[in-house]
C-alpha cells in the first residue's frame, strides 16, 4: 500500500476509488469529491459520511466506525477537498476522534462543509450475544420491486448517484414516482453497489442515506438537505444485498427526521441511523 493512501486495489469499485484519501501530513488528508455521487446538484450525504469515515479509519487506532455523528454545515460540491482529523481519546476497545471536511471558495479560502465526531472499534472482536425485538422489514422479492432502470421516464429526483447504485424499491413506497404519493413517511428497498462490490462497515455509512427521501412519499418535491446524521454500525455485513427501511413520523417547522434500519442477507440488523433534514422549500 502506498504510504498515506487508503488501500484501494487495482480494479476496485467506484465507491473505493471515490472515497479514497491521501495523507498530506499527520491528521490531514486530501480528497476529491466525485460528481458521480450527486443527487440533483448536491453531493450525497452518505457518500460524504463514508469519506470522512475512511479518513478516520486511517487516523484512529481502531479500524471500524461504531458510531459517527456529522453536522452538514454548507453544501459540498464536486471537486477537491481537505479532511482534517484529530484523535480525541484512545482506549483499549474504543477510540474517539473528530474530522472536518473543507473545500475552497472562489477566493481560495477554506470553507468547512461537514464536522463529525466518531467512536471506532473492532467489529470482529465483538461478542456474538444478540438480544433484539427488531425484525427485518417486509419487502417483496427483488423481482417484484422497481428501480430507476424500470421506469419508462426519469424518476423525479434521480441523478448521477443512481448509476452507482443497485436499488430496487418496494412498490408500496413508490407512489411518489407515479404522481400519487401515499402520504406515509416510508421508504423501503433492496440496496447494493452497481458494480457488485460486497458491503463493509464503510459502505454502510453510504447505505443509511442512499434511498430516496421519505419526503417524496409524503408528497413533497425537491432537495431534502441533511442537517445532522448519526449512524451506528452494529456488525460486519454478510455478503449479498441489503434491505433498508426508512421512516418519518414528524414533519414540523420545516424539518423532518428519517430513521433508517439496514439489514443484511443473514437477517441481521447491521446499521441504524437517524438524521434531521430540512423539508423542501417551495
Amino acid at each position: 500500500m502506498t504510504q498515506g493512501m487508503t488501500e484501494v486495489a487495482i480494479g476496485a469499485s467506484e465507491f473505493d476509488r471515490d472515497t479514497a484519501v491521501t495523507l498530506r501530513e499527520p491528521g490531514v488528508y486530501d480528497a476529491e469529491l466525485s460528481a458521480g455521487w450527486t443527487i440533483i446538484t448536491a453531493v450525497n450525504g452518505g457518500y460524504l459520511l463514508a469519506m470522512l469515515g475512511r479518513a478516520l479509519s486511517e487516523a484512529l487506532p481502531h479500524p471500524h466506525p461504531f458510531t459517527i455523528s456529522a453536522h452538514y454545515l454548507t453544501a459540498s460540491q464536486p471537486g477537491p477537498a481537505v479532511i482534517r482529523t484529530e484523535l480525541v481519546r484512545s482506549g483499549r476497545s474504543l477510540s474517539t476522534g473528530q474530522a472536518s471536511l473543507f473545500q475552497y471558495d472562489e477566493e481560495g479560502r477554506e470553507v468547512e462543509r461537514i464536522r463529525a465526531v466518531a467512536s471506532y472499534g473492532d467489529l470482529d472482536a465483538l461478542p456474538d450475544d444478540v438480544r433484539t425485538s427488531a425484525t427485518p422489514p417486509a419487502i417483496p422479492p427483488v423481482e417484484q420491486c422497481f428501480g430507476p432502470d424500470d421506469s419508462p421516464a426519469p424518476i423525479p429526483g434521480s441523478s448521477a448517484i443512481t448509476d452507482r447504485l443497485w436499488l430496487k424499491l418496494d412498490p408500496a413506497t413508490l407512489g411518489w414516482a407515479l404522481g400519487a404519493p401515499s402520504g406515509r413517511g416510508e421508504m423501503r428497498g433492496w440496496f447494493g453497489l452497481a458494480d457488485g462490490r460486497d458491503h463493509d462497515p464503510l459502505s454502510l455509512l453510504l447505505a443509511v442515506d442512499a434511498l430516496p427521501p421519505t419526503a417524496f412519499e409524503i408528497g413533497l418535491k425537491g432537495w431534502v438537505p441533511t442537517v445532522e446524521l448519526t449512524a451506528h454500525v452494529r456488525c460486519r455485513p454478510a455478503p449479498g444485498p441489503l434491505r433498508i427501511a426508512i421512516t418519518t413520523r414528524n414533519l414540523a417547522g420545516g424539518f423532518l427526521e428519517e430513521d433508517a434500519e439496514v439489514w443484511d442477507s443473514a437477517d441481521r440488523l447491521v446499521a441504524q441511523s437517524r438524521q434531521l433534514a430540512r423539508a423542501p422549500r417551495d
